[in-house]
């Protein structure tokens, strides 16, 4: 999703070096945010770039993102083991901390800037059909750059995964580490039996929003879905956003798990680090260290005990091919001698939407860029921390909705909603089409003529697709992108049930809520689809395969499973089958996407996976971990 773009208002589109051309508020919010309010909100200091290193660690964590950042905090509270953390990336910035600025970072220094692969099936109204997917390269990795949705899953994900062949991973054990993690300051939440205070992870919603997402809530309502916690009891239903952020700020797995515990003299994190390759002795069979470059110096650090992948979903498969861990056929391809052959890299499963759909209304209530005032409004957000700059990128109501495939009596919805006040017109064109790669022909023709024009979406998401893509490596070559094959729409099923999505949602528009703005459905068509008739299954489905929309959720790439599953890279303690000393912690782990944002199931992941090491190195009893 990328409507954080749309808040930004004109004098800050450059955000420094970040975002191009700075302008000369930027700076100054910079500095107001530095001198006035950023250490209040957070005491700790930053992270420690920490030089020269160790030769050798105990452990040695690649990757501080949503998962790395977690499991180096709980390794590190065993005060006998020290700990490396390898980031690839520097530290966050005052711009990552402002949650509406997240658009401004994709496509920025601290984004790896990906794209799919051209496939003919999806992204077609992209710059050579190939879809953006921003992946954070930085101290708290895509929890830096995301929209902080704040979405653990459906219980029966969790229930699928420990029926594949995973003890431990039901959703009543998970549930523990979502609690874990958790300091749920939504005052309705306070006594759920689902939510826990006094965890790291501080979770809010924002304390800004538009009349449009209370309309959305009573429209699903009207539908007849209840106003309910997706994350308690049942995941059917409609709610206000919550997100990971604290008092207006985001709240990055950084700031929330490193920041705090910067001084624990066992802990080391190395920033700017590349990882090149995971060291194994080929007579053992066992990971002894990590081979990276920092600022232009190739240096190798020994692991004692266990190296832990945690670069994601995209890096932890390429990783483990550089260090010859994968499909024997594709590394011999590449060069690349073999050490184990894994089902590395297959598995990748995304959540994919439909974009571009925009209710059109008459009063004044949407996020329009124009319209804000960018000194009252900065002030407004540097001062009390709220204001339109705390939208958790635009997204303020989310749905769980079932179309005619799900299983109604089930409570396990097959499409999510992402509703925003605003839509790829709203910030006349200065980020949104940049940062989804949108042509110009679609632009202008569809999006030109109502710039800055009051409008609202739903982005109908799919939640569990049948389709599956790889990740394969482009050389031999670490500092080569790897090749993504998402493979979008492979299955006709998630375009049918895709399909549905966007007819409910525009059920959504048609409620008696909405009868106040005056809202209608714009009606100008993509040029891809103008030989269709505007709202038949078959304009959709052109829709659905023009604005393809991803919100960059890539999971599945070095599979959980046990030994006798073929398909599977590592166990159900996350350690990878056939070498010793290593383990994945991240989402690439998944035997199947969670159905809703995954960020909060890496978190829980991070905290899982930390208990299984600290029990496999017999300082957990087995009764403590879930």
């Amino acid at each position: 999703m990328v409507f954080s773009a749309i808040v930004v208002t004109s004098a800050l589109k450059g955000a420094i070096g970040l975002m191009g051309t700075g302008l000369w508020l930027v700076p100054l919010l910079i500095a107001s945010l530095s001198y006035y309010r950023y250490d209040q909100l957070d005491p700790e200091s930053r992270p420690i770039d920490k030089y020269p290193l160790y030769s050798d660690y105990d452990f040695i964590v690649i990757g501080g993102g949503s998962a790395g950042a977690v499991v180096t905090n709980r390794l590190s509270e065993i005060p006998d083991w020290n700990v490396l953390l390898l980031e690839a990336g520097p530290d966050e910035n005052e711009i990552t901390d402002v949650p509406s600025l997240a658009a401004y970072l994709q496509l920025s220094k601290l984004d790896w800037k990906y794209k799919t692969e051209a496939t003919g099936k999806a992204c077609l109204a992209m710059k050579g059909g190939r879809c953006s997917w921003p992946r954070g390269k930085v101290l708290g990795g895509s929890s830096s750059l995301n929209y902080m949705l704040y979405v653990r899953g459906n219980k029966q994900d969790y229930d699928h995964w420990e029926s594949l062949g995973n003890p431990g991973w039901g959703y009543d054990q998970v549930l523990h580490y979502f609690k874990k993690s958790e300091d749920n300051r939504n005052p309705y939440l306070r006594r759920s039996p689902y939510h826990a205070t006094g965890g790291y992870l501080t979770i809010q919603e924002s304390p800004w929003k538009t009349p449009l997402v209370v309309a959305f809530v009573q429209a699903g309502v009207e539908m007849g879905y209840e106003n309910r916690d997706i994350n308690g009891e049942r995941q059917t239903g409609f709610m206000i956003s919550q997100g990971t952020i604290r008092k207006g700020s985001r709240c990055s797995t950084a700031k929330a798990f490193l920041r705090p515990v910067r001084l624990r003299k066992n802990i080391h994190i190395a920033m700017n680090s590349h990882v090149t390759r995971i060291v194994i002795d080929p007579l053992t069979m066992r990971a002894t260290g990590v081979e990276f470059v920092r600022n232009g110096h190739r240096q190798i650090a020994k692991a004692r005990k266990e190296v832990i992948l945690s670069a994601g979903a995209v890096n932890s498969p390429q990783i483990l091919m550089l260090s010859g861990i994968g499909p024997k056929e594709h590394l011999q391809h590449v060069g690349v001698p073999i050490v184990k052959d894994l089902r590395v890299g297959d598995n990748l499963q995304d959540h994919i939407g439909m974009g571009g759909l925009t209710f059109l209304i008459d009063k004044p209530v949407a996020i329009v860029q124009d319209r804000f005032q960018p000194v009252p409004m900065m002030m407004h957000y540097v001062v009390n921390g709220r204001g339109p700059m705390t939208t958790l990128g635009g997204v303020e109501g989310y749905a769980f909705v079932n179309t005619k495939y799900a299983n109604h009596s089930a409570d396990y919805p097959d499409v999510q909603f992402h509703m925003a006040p605003a839509s790829i017109n709203s910030d006349g064109g200065a980020q949104v089409r940049k940062v989804l790669g949108l042509t110009d022909q679609v632009y202008n023709t569809v999006f030109r003529p109502i710039n800055n024009r009051d409008s609202w979406t739903v982005m109908p998401l799919l939640l569990r697709p049948k389709s599956r893509g790889t990740i394969r490596l482009r050389s031999s070559n670490p500092f080569h992108s790897p090749i993504i094959n998402a493979n979008y729409f492979s299955d006709p099923m998630d375009i049918a049930v895709l399909v549905e999505g966007a007819k409910i949602a525009m059920k959504v528009n048609e409620a008696k809520a909405f009868k106040q703005f005056g809202s209608r459905v714009y009606r100008v068509k993509l040029p891809g689809c103008r030989h269709l008739k505007f709202g038949t299954d078959a304009y959709w489905e052109c829709q659905i395969r023009h604005i393809s929309m991803t919100i960059y959720h890539p999971v599945g790439t070095a599979k959980m499973g046990p030994y006798s599953d073929p398909t599977a890279v590592v166990d159900p303690r996350l350690r990878v089958h056939g070498i010793a000393g290593l383990r994945v912690v991240d989402a690439s782990i998944m035997p199947t996407i969670s159905s809703g944002n995954t960020n909060a199931p890496v978190i829980m992941i991070g905290e899982k996976g930390a208990d299984l090491i600290k029990q496999d190195w017999s300082v957990l009893p087995s009764s403590a971990v879930h």
